[in-house]
């Protein structure tokens, strides 16, 4: 028999479950969503070329020889012998080391300090 006095209960516990779902799929797939405008971007000025400095590669081989274009220093002698040539050279340039790979990391390490000392800011270690 059907009484008015008593109070229906609720369930919400489906409901909870298919909302924490739906939050789950949501969090997952927002970061993936890229949105694409389409742009016309201005015609810039054919007049005005713009230069990229040169970049500046520098090698050391498993003998610790250094070689910068066409000059070769030790180990040793390279920090000082280059911080005078990078007096005249264009600190904005990419510097590129290129290690050989059987070579002692502490050396390596020495090589990118030097190069940073002298000035460089963009310099990158190169692998093969």
């Amino acid at each position: 028999m059907f009484s008015w006095d008593d109070d229906p209960d609720l369930n919400i516990t489906p409901l909870v479950d298919v909302m924490l779902v739906l939050m789950a799929i949501l969090m997952i797939t927002a970061p993936t969503i890229t949105f694409q405008e389409k742009i016309q971007l201005p015609e810039g000025s054919k007049s005005v070329q713009v230069t990229q400095p040169k970049s500046l590669t520098i090698r050391m081989d498993r003998t610790q020889k250094i070689y910068l274009g066409n000059d070769t220093y030790t180990l040793a002698t390279f920090a000082d012998n280059f911080v005078r040539k990078a007096a005249t050279m264009n600190k904005q340039r990419d510097v590129y080391i290129r290690a050989d790979e059987r070579l002692p990391y502490k050396d390596v390490m020495y090589l990118l300090k030097s190069v940073k000392a002298a000035g460089f800011t963009k310099v990158s270690l190169i692998t093969s």
